[in-house]
């Protein structure tokens, strides 16, 4: 009885020790991740010290922020497969190498040539990095609740690490000096390292035995890239301009060449029954019109703090504590109840309804506006909104992904993400400065002006959540479980064939 005892005990042991592995492991993903949305903001408040310390001009400086959104949005979809062929875990740990490496280089540079290389560089890790953290959740959390919470927290981080990266830039760039918002990236780059190489389990992977698909990871990664400097740069060179549109084209012929070659291999770097997986495709649009209207409230307010109501950078990103504040609130277990209680779409459609009414609101504000209540209402609306709204998308999205595609599947939400939040900025922006050169021709002041820009990107970011809200009802109506069934009976056929010919060949 003794030796029973003494190994239900050893056995009870083992088992919360896995349990607190998996959470720290989280945690780690979750730091890897908080680097990566840092970075993407903390670099916007530098912007003026870099220009001056180097001598960009204005057209050049925009390259410290494309060059990175270039190179993370075109290998997302890449790194993400190689997760699922030679392992999750690995792909992770190298991200945050070639991160945290290019981090010190950026930190260093001291010519335009420079820093841009080593930002390029930058991009390419954050998005191996993250483009396999969605998968790694997946596979260490697959209970309904534990993966809720964990998801929980990765939207926690997602979302509101925009509003810690305007404070730590402000803070940085005034206390010490622009150099210091690469340097801050290597201590957490080399904790998330050593914490990650213990903690995170490997998933087996599908292995290169069947080949590497060479010419499509070439073409998916140029397509991807083309689009996304077609995007990043319409704001400069206009939306309907000759260059944007024939980089656009580029980048869908590209595109077109890879679905062609892809449907005819055997072992492609995408699958072509990915785009099968209604969940994941839907929530994707949806993630899309959500990111469209989020980026417009976060990228467009701070414009409206700073140029209009005079907030300096560490101001605007306390401003934008409310809103997350509000969505940490329901990261953290507030939005799984929701879900748990009312289902994953009606929870997602009040979210996103809720940020309806927040850019509605901040529509309606005015160069005099009070921060009380006037910005803190729709603020905390829209926090509300996202943080309700960003759980049900991740478990929708990820839950008709089969096990071995999940690094493609993770990879696929990080594209729409970075995708429709780029396409959504270029847009908006060229609306709010199209509309503000109107309204100043017609003889309103700069600040109305202004403002009046501010506002219409509202009312269309508001318009694009709409579309969401309509594209959550029809399409993402109960599982794709059939689909499901049917790739993973068509997978065991695939592997019962091989397993069997090597018996056929010795017979």
């Amino acid at each position: 009885m003794a030796a029973v005892a003494n190994l239900f005990h050893t056995g009870a042991e083992q088992g919360a020790r896995s349990e607190r592995r998996r959470w720290i492991a989280l945690a780690v993903l979750c730091l890897g991740q908080l680097m990566m949305v840092l970075d993407s903001t903390i670099v916007n408040v530098a912007l003026p010290s870099i220009q001056h310390d180097l001598h960009f001009s204005q057209g050049n400086l925009t390259w410290v922020l494309n060059g990175y959104l270039i190179t993370f949005g075109g290998l997302l979809l890449l790194a993400g497969r190689m997760g699922d062929l030679v392992g999750r875990k690995r792909v992770f740990l190298t991200g945050l190498v070639l991160f945290t490496g290019a981090s010190v280089l950026c930190g260093i540079a001291q010519t335009q040539a420079m820093l841009i290389g080593f930002r390029l560089l930058q991009g390419a890790g954050g998005a191996v990095a993250s483009s396999v953290i969605l998968a790694i959740i997946v596979t260490e959390f697959p209970k309904r609740a534990e993966q809720a919470k964990a998801m929980g927290l990765y939207a926690f981080v997602s979302a509101g690490g925009g509003s810690i990266g305007l404070l730590a830039g402000g803070a940085l760039t005034q206390s010490l000096d622009w150099h210091w918002i690469f340097f801050v990236n290597v201590p957490i780059g080399l904790i998330a390292f050593v914490l990650g190489s213990a903690l995170i389990e490997e998933n087996e992977g599908i292995g290169l035995s069947g080949g590497v698909d060479i010419a499509g990871s070439v073409l998916i990664t140029a397509a991807t890239m083309l689009g996304a400097f077609a995007i990043v740069k319409s704001s400069d060179y206009g939306i309907t301009s000759t260059r944007t549109l024939a980089a656009a084209g580029g980048s869908l012929a590209l595109l077109a060449g890879f679905l062609v070659l892809e449907s005819r291999l055997d072992n492609p770097i995408m699958p072509l029954r990915i785009l099968r997986l209604r969940m994941l495709m839907g929530s994707s649009l949806v993630r899309g019109m959500l990111i469209t209207g989020m980026f417009s409230a976060f990228f467009l307010g701070s414009l409206y703090l700073e140029r209009v109501l005079g907030y300096d950078a560490i101001q605007t990103g306390l401003a934008f504590m409310p809103l997350t504040l509000s969505i940490a609130a329901l990261s953290m277990g507030g939005a799984a109840r929701l879900v748990e209680r009312f289902g994953a779409v009606p929870t997602l459609v009040a979210g996103l309804a809720s940020i309806i009414g927040g850019l509605l609101l901040l529509a309606g504000q005015g160069v005099h506006a009070s921060y009380f209540p006037d910005l803190f209402v729709p603020f905390v609306l829209l926090g509300l909104g996202a943080g309700t709204s960003f759980l049900p998308l991740l478990t929708i999205g990820m839950s008709d992904a089969p096990a071995r595609d999940a690094g493609l599947a993770s990879g696929i939400v990080n594209v729409s993400v970075q995708l429709f939040g780029a396409i959504g900025l270029a847009t908006l922006g060229t609306i709010a400065t199209d509309h503000t050169k109107a309204l100043a021709k017609q003889g309103e002041g700069v600040l109305a002006a202004l403002t009046g820009g501010y506002h219409l990107s509202y009312l269309v970011a508001a318009a694009a959540v709409s579309i969401g809200i309509l594209a959550a009802l029809l399409v993402l109506r109960g599982p794709s479980q059939p689909v499901v069934q049917e790739i993973d009976e068509e997978l065991e056929r695939i592997e019962a064939i091989q397993a069997a010919e090597p018996v056929a060949q010795a017979a």
